[in-house]
């Protein structure tokens, strides 16, 4: 049974956050962030408004390595630093390096694919904070990604939003709902994705940054222990996911703060160029347009059966395919792998970190705004809707009103499964695309 709810926008409260902690912008392996507020747009929407329907999307919490080529680099890194073992002991090493003289020096012990401590602790709290700030929303039926992380990460939620009411809960994976394409996983219907394509962007820019990295940290080490381009990766991501697994890393001490943007970056060009504005053929945007799809049709009742809310759970990869559907993060020029693009709209670190929360409210007012309106608010911040935006009204407060938003994507609504267009985006010319996530 579900219970309607309507909640009265007062005042939002949102976490205060240093920006320019480079721990808090390693792209999408970022641990859970606030986003940064955009400048003169309201957090608050006026006091005669009131949401009645929620759609949340929700990337799982901080998880350990996912795929083959991470889980590679970080083993590969390790042996070279147990190989040295011997020669760190009588070396002098700066204070930042000098951990791994302690005991065995550094030993790598994540969990490669699974969900974290801290992952499940994001989760949890995210549920206690979701039921605060929605009380008068509820559903019976949560709804997943079938990988693993993604599943657990849908039940810690539930747990932290409806306590022991979470047993009687639906938790269901989109295995267990019929439809040939899911908006939360879209790329297991894009099979004509190449695979290799966000490898060969990311390695390009690789190639460009890390030698210098590599140069330095081999300045420091001592004779007989010399890193390759591919052990600095590795530590770069040792910081990452030593901070997802216990929230601290001695190598994110080694770098410096342009070495770790570096770093960001090459993470946001891979997600560029797995469902973003770099994908051959526009697939990125193809893929996203059936979750923007299914969005219009709940908002706007197309079927008769709209709920009030509705609790997913899926990728970093499905909320920047969405986000990148309606064109909320485009640059203009595209982001290269030829240069670092310091000022960008493409950020996964503000958009997609560890347990991401793309949540989307429809609201009525009053007075304020005439007829349904629409609202992102992506990791608790308002994500403007430019792409929609007609009145001062709606730029004040990042939003648009429902019609305008139908308007704004009809590159999302012209696409059907199967069509012209998804075939020349999807179609079977190479494996199917390996998602992290």
């Amino acid at each position: 049974m579900f219970i309607q709810g309507i909640l009265t926008l007062a005042s939002l409260t949102f976490n205060s956050h240093e920006h320019n902690d480079p721990l808090k912008r390693l792209g999408n392996l970022t641990p859970y962030r606030v986003a940064p507020a955009y400048h003169k747009v309201k957090a608050e929407l006026p006091g005669d408004c009131s949401v009645d329907r929620v759609m949340l999307m929700h990337r799982h919490g901080s998880r350990g390595p996912a795929g083959s080529e991470e889980i590679k680099l970080i083993n590969s890194f390790v042996q070279t630093l147990r190989d040295g073992h011997d020669a760190f002991q009588d070396a002098h090493l700066p204070e930042n390096l000098r951990f791994l003289q302690t005991g065995k020096g550094y030993e790598s012990h994540l969990d490669p694919e699974n969900l974290t401590i801290i992952g499940r602790q994001q989760l949890f709290n995210h549920g206690v904070e979701f039921g605060l700030k929605y009380p008068n929303f509820t559903t019976e039926t949560l709804l997943s990604s079938p990988v693993q992380r993604v599943v657990d990460s849908m039940y810690f939620f539930a747990q932290g939003r409806f306590g022991r009411e979470a047993k009687d809960k639906n938790l269901l994976t989109v295995k267990d709902i019929p439809g040939p394409v899911s908006w939360i996983t879209p790329w297991t219907s894009c099979p004509g994705t190449n695979h290799h394509h966000p490898s060969q962007v990311a390695k390009e820019w690789g190639n460009l940054y890390l030698p210098s990295i590599t140069k330095r940290l081999n300045d420091l080490l001592p004779y007989g222990v010399s890193f390759t381009d591919d052990d600095t990766q590795g530590a770069l991501y040792a910081c990452a996911y030593d901070l997802a697994a216990r929230d601290v890393s001695p190598w994110c001490d080694v770098f410096h703060a342009d070495e770790l943007a570096d770093f960001e970056y090459e993470l946001d060009l891979r997600v560029d160029a797995i469902v973003g504005y770099l994908v051959p053929r526009n697939a990125g945007r193809v893929m996203g347009s059936v979750f923007v799809k299914k969005l219009i049709d709940r908002f706007s009742n197309i079927g008769g059966e709209a709920q009030p809310l509705y609790l997913e759970f899926g990728h970093d990869d499905t909320i920047m395919a969405a986000i990148a559907a309606m064109g909320l993060n485009e640059d203009d020029p595209p982001l290269s792998p030829d240069g670092l693009r310091e000022h960008r709209r493409f950020r996964t670190s503000y958009q997609a970190p560890f347990a991401a929360q793309m949540v989307w409210e429809r609201f009525t007012c009053e007075e304020s705004f005439d007829g349904p309106q629409i609202r992102l608010v992506l990791n608790e911040e308002t994500h403007p809707l430019w792409s929609c935006a007609e009145t001062k009204h709606d730029r004040r407060f990042g939003t648009c009103s429902l019609d305008a938003f139908v308007r704004a994507n009809k590159f999302s609504t012209d696409i059907e499964f199967g069509d012209d267009t998804w075939q020349a985006a999807c179609g079977a010319h190479s494996r199917g695309l390996y998602v992290q996530g």
